[in-house]
């Protein structure tokens, strides 16, 4: 009977507020690679939000070679998408992943003095990401604003209609969790 409010409660927690602004940059996050972030950011830029449009592509740490893979995917789904161009910002696949991540994409920016960047994230991973960006490019003195990418499944009201969305959801507030009570406090 009170389902249908905790749930939405659950899911509404891990979403961020869409707040796209002006800026120097748009932050495509590449983990799981999904072209309708690539779309997004296209349409983005297209408002004239931000020129430039960065996308995180693993690098090995021993070699200093880029993923092929990671590179090949980017790009189609960049031609698909319309995307015109964009900047590889190279990450390392250290754990955690989403700290280290951000804190490569720190160094980048500060070394290109972008100011401010608007990151394009999926819908129920956006408040991590959102939390995990300000931790570490907001310390930097860098703007985040955040726009969460709807798949069109993932709504706050339908998530729990498949086991799918039930696994999302629950795997996505575990790590919330885990980043804000642990990785956060204990790795800044």
């Amino acid at each position: 009977m009170t389902s249908g409010w905790w749930t939405v409660a659950i899911a509404r927690s891990l979403v961020c507020e869409s707040d796209p602004a002006p800026s120097d940059a748009i932050l495509i996050e590449n983990f799981d690679a999904d072209y309708l972030s690539f779309e997004r950011a296209t349409r983005l830029r297209q408002t004239g939000l931000a020129s430039r449009v960065l996308v995180p592509i693993k690098f090995d740490i021993e070699t200093s070679q880029p993923n092929m893979v990671s590179i090949g995917t980017a790009n189609l789904m960049a031609t698909i998408a319309h995307l015109d161009g964009f900047e590889i910002v190279p990450t390392r696949d250290v754990e955690p992943i989403s700290l280290n991540t951000a804190r490569d994409i720190q160094r980048f920016m500060q070394r290109e003095h972008i100011r401010s960047v608007v990151v394009v994230t999926p819908y129920f991973r956006s408040r991590r990401s959102a939390l995990v960006y300000d931790a570490t490019l907001g310390r930097a003195g860098i703007r985040v604003t955040c726009v969460p990418v709807n798949r069109g499944d993932q709504s706050v009201a339908v998530w729990r209609q498949s086991l799918h969305g039930i696994q999302d959801v629950a795997e996505q507030w575990v790590k919330l969790q885990y980043y804000r009570l642990y990785v956060i406090p204990f790795r800044m």
